[in-house]
């Protein structure tokens, strides 16, 4: 005869079914299913273990210190300090904040462990004069590897510990050891608990590494930076909860085959998300640009047929950058439409809308469009600039040198206004322009040194931008028919 706990474990056991858990988001179900309903990757669901079977129960523990009133908190150890780096303090909100865990992820051989070196040597130095001990852990190379980068950028300081480890315990008996000012780990995803199942980088294995080091983190109040990998969208690789733990999620954005480096905070519980912050990386080192605007221009402002020059804002900050199109008859059927950085579906729009609204003919011609210095078109206020460079592609007439265009051309061939205008005009009065197209209709004070012109439609802005001279084509003359 059954009793009723023997019942009741019978029912439980019964009801216990294997869980399934995503490796990329950490999204868990009941089944197993082809694709995950979180992230909607292809064949990440796998097999985990039982689900928990009823409600826990938690015992009270009893308070350590009490609650204060928050007028009472002490709020001086809670300033950020500067890491040496302008460029990541600005992304940062001033510098690393005691106790904030920072993630920094980015493709493989962006510059990710250049940057974190740099800071890392700043810090051991000191930007007061003062050394303090900074622990760097290396999980991805060897202990001489990393050495030689450091001998190679000039990152060699006294104080800089340097620890090639891939045990969780061993990395925590490191920072209970040396007792640093600032814990680098590179990467998150490298590093294992043997507590835990599961492979280095797993879901369970992350989630584990990452809650021990931020618990250290808060508990030691030492900031901690993290190097985490991305997937192949430019996703940070690992469960989302891993993001939603720490503190800062910074993108280290750039191009392979550029020296153009990006870093934007996507989240910042210490400042904004607005900002962005340009690196130069060569093989001495990584450098911050504090004018990185002359990376992406060749002629500044020169007539040169098929070029035009605009301001875009990264964050908060304008950036000016230079567009190139060419165009060329094309002996293929369907001509071609290439692009650099540059989005070929806004492209593909803005040569519908020349053709309609501004009379210009490049059905029987290659269009192709490319920026400077690896630098990427995303907001639209480039369409005019873009607009004009092909322009000036087609008709072999350099625009007025020193003329800069910016605004969002619309299907109706209208001129959209565009947002931070005034620091954008400011930015290129700076840079030595002395002209600019823009929208109509937006009431700005333009910055002196510079004129602006101002146009409604997109063939004003062609004939605007050209002095007044008219670009539209003359229509083909239609053959008798006999």
């Amino acid at each position: 005869m059954s009793t009723p706990t023997s019942a009741r474990a019978s029912r439980a056991t019964k009801n216990a079914r294997p869980a399934f858990r995503c490796t990329e988001c950490g999204w868990t179900t009941a089944k197993w299913v082809g694709r995950c309903g979180e992230c909607q990757a292809w064949g990440s669901v796998a097999e985990e273990g039982p689900a928990s079977a009823g409600p826990r129960t938690t015992a009270v523990t009893p308070v350590r210190s009490a609650a204060r009133p928050i007028a009472e908190i002490d709020v001086d150890s809670a300033r950020a300090t500067p890491t040496g780096v302008d460029e990541l303090d600005r992304v940062l909100g001033g510098g690393l904040v005691p106790g904030a865990v920072v993630l920094l992820a980015g493709e493989p051989g962006v510059g990710k462990s250049t940057l974190l070196l740099s800071v890392a040597s700043n810090a051991a130095r000191g930007a007061d004069g003062r050394a303090r001990t900074v622990l760097y852990v290396t999980g991805e190379e060897s202990a001489g590897q990393v050495r030689l980068r450091a001998e190679r950028i000039g990152a060699l300081a006294p104080t800089l510990l340097l620890a090639a480890e891939t045990d969780l315990a061993t990395v925590l008996g490191h920072l209970e050891a040396a007792d640093p000012a600032l814990l680098v780990v590179d990467s998150v995803q490298t590093i294992a608990s043997a507590e835990v199942d599961g492979a280095p980088g797993g879901v369970s294995q992350v989630r584990e590494v990452a809650g021990a080091l931020i618990a250290a983190a808060k508990e030691r109040q030492v900031p901690v930076l993290l190097v985490g990998h991305v997937t192949k969208d430019g996703t940070v690789a690992g469960p989302r909860t891993l993001e939603h733990l720490v503190d800062v999620v910074c993108q280290f954005e750039g191009d392979r085959h550029s020296r153009l480096r990006m870093i934007r905070a996507v989240k910042n519980r210490f400042g904004p998300t607005d900002e962005v912050g340009c690196f130069d990386l060569s093989e001495a080192g990584i450098v911050g640009l504090a004018d990185p605007s002359g990376l992406f221009l060749s002629h500044l402002g020169a007539g040169v047929p098929g070029t035009c020059v605009t301001v875009t804002l990264e964050g908060r900050r304008p950036l000016a950058l230079e567009i190139q199109a060419l165009v060329a008859p094309s002996p293929l059927a369907n001509p071609r439409r290439a692009t650099s950085g540059v989005e070929s579906q806004r492209l593909a729009m803005i040569l519908a809308v020349l053709h309609r609204h501004a009379g210009l003919r490049l059905a029987d011609n290659d269009v192709y469009a490319s920026t400077i210095g690896g630098a990427r078109v995303t907001e639209p206020a480039a369409d005019l600039a873009t607009a004009l460079a092909i322009v000036s592609a087609r008709t072999g007439q350099a625009l007025p040198a020193g003329t800069i265009a910016m605004g969002e051309v619309g299907l109706a061939g209208d001129i959209r206004p565009v947002t931070g205008l005034e620091r954008r005009l400011s930015e290129a009065a700076r840079l030595g322009f002395t002209r600019a197209v823009v929208p109509a209709g937006t009431s700005v004070r333009a910055p002196a040194g510079i004129q602006v012109a101002e146009a409604r439609h997109i063939a004003e802005a062609v004939e605007l931008a050209s002095g007044g001279a008219t670009t539209r084509d003359e229509r083909p003359r239609e053959r008798p028919t006999s």
